[in-house]
């Protein structure tokens, strides 16, 4: 019995692909600033290990907690049953006698209030100031054990006494995970419907056509103020209002692609056949657009 011919096995990357990517790499700039910024956001997803108000984990009477997940209450600490203050110097000497902890490079989440900052918010980068001067609120001055550089502010504080580095790595991780988020799906409901104009034609695209102008049509920046007045600020309220329109922007080029080339001899092959209308739309036509 004759052996089954071996499958051929296809490239990742096709030619034209591997073409960009060396071009791309040949621009060593534009290389090395794709790294650093990779780094940098990967860094930012554990932004609660870097810069919080609590500790990662302790160890209290020999139990392991972990704060940074876990939001143990201050009677655990022999304190009342509220929320625990992990910077409070009671909290502290409380832990650290019966155990240790192990804090984030930075001690400040984005929403900490320091106030022991040594003058009125703003403040200047703490290691813009003399030990004396840094640690002036502190009980014990520069020998106060709780003025140590995990509790400085490295880039100030903003007018609410919040830490500026914190609040720039929270940033950070919020604006790109907003614009990663937005763009996927504005270039998949773009795409999609694109595609379905340009493919179809006729009615179909007429129609479409004057929806979009339609939807064009409405201000967005009122639209956005109305609803801020309306519902409360969050992440996913204005990305879905930025998705209500941002897809439109990438219509006209995908339909204008299909269009094109939806009676090139292979379409026209495909349906013949028997191949479905979605299979040559997104295998066929889109990777040639």
């Amino acid at each position: 019995m004759d052996a089954a011919p071996a499958r051929i096995k296809r490239p990742f990357l096709s030619p034209l692909n591997k073409r960009r990517l060396q071009n791309f790499r040949a621009n060593r700039r534009g290389y090395w600033s794709l790294w650093i910024f990779l780094v940098l956001f990967v860094l930012s997803l554990f932004s609660e290990f870097i810069a919080n108000d609590k500790p990662i984990i302790a160890s209290y009477k020999g139990e392991i907690l972990f704060p940074v997940l876990v939001a143990y209450p201050e009677e655990k600490f022999g304190g009342f049953y509220a929320v625990t203050d992990y910077r409070d110097p009671v909290i502290q000497d409380e832990i650290n006698a019966n155990g240790w902890m192990i804090w984030p490079p930075v001690r400040y989440s984005y929403q900490t209030v320091n106030n022991a900052i040594p003058e009125a918010a703003p403040a200047r980068p703490s290691w813009q100031y003399d030990a004396t001067k840094r640690c002036n609120q502190y009980p014990k001055g520069a020998a106060d054990p709780a003025c140590m550089v995990g509790n400085w502010n490295w880039l100030g504080t903003d007018d609410q006494a919040r830490d500026v580095l914190a609040r720039v790595i929270y940033g950070f991780r919020i604006s790109v995970l907003f614009g990663l988020i937005l763009t996927a799906g504005s270039a998949l409901i773009g795409v999609a419907a694109g595609a379905v104009q340009g493919y179809f034609g006729g009615w179909t695209d007429l129609l479409f056509q004057r929806f979009i102008e339609i939807w064009s049509a409405i201000p967005v920046l009122y639209l956005l103020l109305i609803v801020a007045a309306i519902l409360p600020p969050g992440f996913f309220i204005l990305l879905g209002l930025m998705l209500l329109f941002s897809w439109v922007a990438l219509v006209g080029v995908v339909r204008a692609e299909f269009l094109r080339a939806r009676n090139f001899e292979y379409v026209n092959a495909a349906r013949a056949l028997g191949v479905p209308n979605r299979t040559i739309m997104f295998r066929h036509l889109l990777p040639n657009a």
